[in-house]
């Protein structure tokens, strides 16, 4: 469905979290963006800063403002000085502000009544509503944030009842963007039936806590040493928090019969590769302080190439990961059910198989467009 020239304002997504920025933030605020724009809709994106071999084209006019992307105030003011320059534009047309570090600058701006957009386009992840639930300062700005707002989106369920608990004013604009298949995923090749010596076990993510890659690894050392030396496990990510990657390698050397590979960051391109080498995927999340996994978007990249998932029943996992239909979900702090659930898998090539197959169509059920019509479609009220 293409949306007539004169249906909508121009849109203005601004993020601190674009390409060539990684993870699930960044790959939403891009697919909504590229959707958008074959949509017919006028979009342009403002990002933060990136380096000149770093940029690629997209279907859309991307602005780059001399901004790092963090949350920082220092950050929020250099966005806010950007924002008030071009504040006679923006203001009458749709701002959208699809993560937390530019609402963070808005709830700044959000007393000047010259300033507000004429709509103003919300979305929440998850771990963002905590930390502005926390601060009494943070939750008031937010609470007037949100009723400014002409609509508010979220991934999950999971997520709007988060957000609906601690912010009830946003239960009257409120509705569901599901995350969906990257589009460079769209077409995924059959996977190779060819036998291998080993079977490959896969997480995709950035080193942090929250993303249970020590829990991963601690659940595969409870098997059986013949279990042990008949898998590889593949740990493809960076941007290491706390000392983390140091831990997993430490841990990692406790059980030389487990072959673990650091893979580091690989750029998107290359990582269809890494999924058609691997057997079962597994990315274990957990609550770690305020920072929760509201969907996922990984778990339907990995399903898409066919794989199985293992993963904790946590946040909005469960509407990424259909338990016993695309893959297992073991509740957290449970490390022997973890492994049994492993070791379900290892030992059963058929069950791989079908939760596989499930997962190909799984994977395809969203499709950004809906959600970019739902973000962006005229205002009735406007």
């Amino acid at each position: 469905m293409n949306v007539p020239a004169h249906a909508v304002p121009t849109v203005y997504l601004i993020t601190h979290e674009f390409y060539p920025v990684r993870g699930g933030i960044a790959t939403f605020a891009e697919e909504i963006a590229k959707a958008s724009a074959g949509l017919g809709y006028k979009i342009e994106v403002w990002a933060q800063s990136a380096r000149p071999h770093e940029e690629k084209s997209w279907p859309f006019r991307l602005r780059r403002l001399s901004l790092r992307g963090t949350h920082d105030l220092w950050c929020q003011l250099q966005l806010a000085r950007e924002l008030i320059r071009e504040r006679r534009q923006l203001r009458y047309a749709t701002v959208y502000l699809p993560e937390p570090g530019p609402m963070l600058t808005m709830m700044l701006l959000q007393f000047f009544h010259a300033f507000r957009p004429r709509q103003l386009v919300l979305t929440f992840h998850g771990s963002e509503i905590l930390k502005f639930a926390e601060s009494p300062l943070r939750r008031a700005l937010a609470r007037r944030l949100i009723r400014h707002a002409t609509r508010i989106s979220t991934l999950t369920n999971y997520t709007q009842e988060l957000l609906l608990s601690h912010f009830p004013e946003a239960a009257e604009k409120i509705f569901l963007t599901p995350g969906a298949l990257r589009s460079d995923f769209a077409v995924v090749p059959p996977k190779s039936t060819a036998p291998k010596n080993k079977i490959v076990i896969l997480t995709v993510g950035r080193l942090h806590p929250r993303k249970g890659q020590l829990l991963t690894l601690e659940a595969l050392q409870l098997l059986a040493p013949a279990d042990r030396a008949r898998l590889e496990y593949w740990v493809v990510g960076g941007q290491s928090k706390e000392g983390y990657e140091q831990s997993l390698r430490h841990a990692a050397a406790k059980t030389p019969d487990l072959t673990v590979r650091f893979l580091g960051n690989i750029p998107d391109h290359e990582l269809s590769t890494v999924y058609e080498g691997a057997d079962i995927f597994a990315m274990t999340s957990i609550n770690h302080g305020h920072s929760v996994e509201g969907f996922g978007l990984v778990y339907l990249e990995a399903a898409a190439h066919g794989l199985p998932v293992v993963a904790h029943e946590v946040g909005g996992v469960a509407e990424a990961v259909q338990d016993n239909v695309t893959g297992l979900l073991v509740p957290p702090n449970r490390p022997a059910q973890l492994a049994a659930a492993f070791e379900k898998l290892i030992h059963d090539e058929s069950l791989r198989h079908r939760l596989g197959t499930a997962g190909r169509d799984w994977a395809g059920q969203n499709r950004w467009e809906k959600s970019a019509v739902a973000l962006f479609r005229p205002d009735d009220r406007a």
